[in-house]
């Protein structure tokens, strides 16, 4: 088993016994999912995560943009930046260290990405007041982050927007948009901007069910593939903190047709998938 493997494992493994817990306390006790109990849990995510090797903070390779105090827990905005002298990023990770799965997301960027200013957008959620953090890997293998505390509580138990059987009916339905200059500000010559919309409800497994008083399982898209005339831009593999109907707008590298191709698996081994230049299936 290779090392990213035996991380992926970890991963699966943490989150499947937390949602257990946390659900088999709540309907057994009558209480909330509990919290954490380690105050400060950067240092197990280190150990198990980054294999506790060495991070530069704050070198100007990634920047990351967050409201100090989130409006709603559920759908919280981040933009990382990835500014051209960063040089060759390989790997995005983002990290909610007080959420019951820390690991939001970890993105894989591929050659459409481009070598430009990048930029990534998306939404997540926020369980408790938390340090947020955007890891970056280079292609030299260092590691780099920074942080923002973000106060916000209760996003990763908080209600679907939509019910159950609605949200259901529209599973992965997809939008994608792609900008002009124009229409972007700041917009560096060397890359263009594209947005992908997913309809999903990314169910966490501890939201409940306000009918039956039951939990609903969790369901989250677990991988979505985005690819530039057939080239990858980044591959992305997703937690329980990816808002419903995850959203994500990026640059890219500009290509001849730019064309743009969405692959997205669920847990549930459903599979998505849309162009830019066709219709969603």
């Amino acid at each position: 088993m290779t090392t990213t493997s035996i991380k992926r494992t970890r991963f699966s493994l943490a989150l499947a016994g937390l949602l257990a817990l946390g659900a088999g306390v709540a309907m057994g006790m009558g209480a909330s999912v509990p919290a954490l109990a380690d105050d400060d849990p950067w240092k197990d995510i280190h150990r198990d995560v980054f294999d506790n090797r060495e991070i530069s903070e704050n070198d100007g390779v990634v920047e990351l943009e967050a409201p100090y105090r989130a409006e709603d827990a559920a759908v919280v905005p981040l933009t990382m930046r990835l500014p051209a002298s960063a040089g060759e990023v390989k790997r995005l990770t983002l990290v909610i260290d007080k959420n019951p799965a820390p690991v939001a997301a970890s993105f894989v960027f591929g050659e459409a990405a481009g070598k430009g200013d990048r930029m990534l957008q998306t939404r997540v959620r926020v369980d408790t007041y938390s340090n947020i953090r955007a890891i970056a890997e280079t292609a030299d293998g260092k590691l780099h982050m920074t942080t923002k505390f973000v106060k916000a509580s209760g996003g990763c138990s908080a209600a679907a927007s939509k019910d159950a059987d609605e949200a259901l009916a529209n599973l992965g339905k997809m939008q994608i948009r792609t900008f002009t200059d124009a229409q972007v500000k700041d917009h560096s010559p060397a890359q263009r901007e594209a947005q992908v919309m997913i309809r999903h409800p990314n169910f966490t497994g501890m939201q409940m069910d306000q009918v039956t008083r039951q939990y609903t399982p969790m369901k989250i898209v677990q991988e979505m593939d985005v690819a530039r005339d057939g080239e990858r831009i980044f591959k992305m593999e997703g937690g329980i903190s990816i808002s419903e109907n995850p959203n994500f707008r990026f640059t890219f590298a500009p290509g001849a047709e730019n064309v743009i191709d969405v692959t997205a698996k669920d847990s549930d081994g459903k599979v998505f998938t849309a162009s830019s230049a066709g219709k969603a299936s």
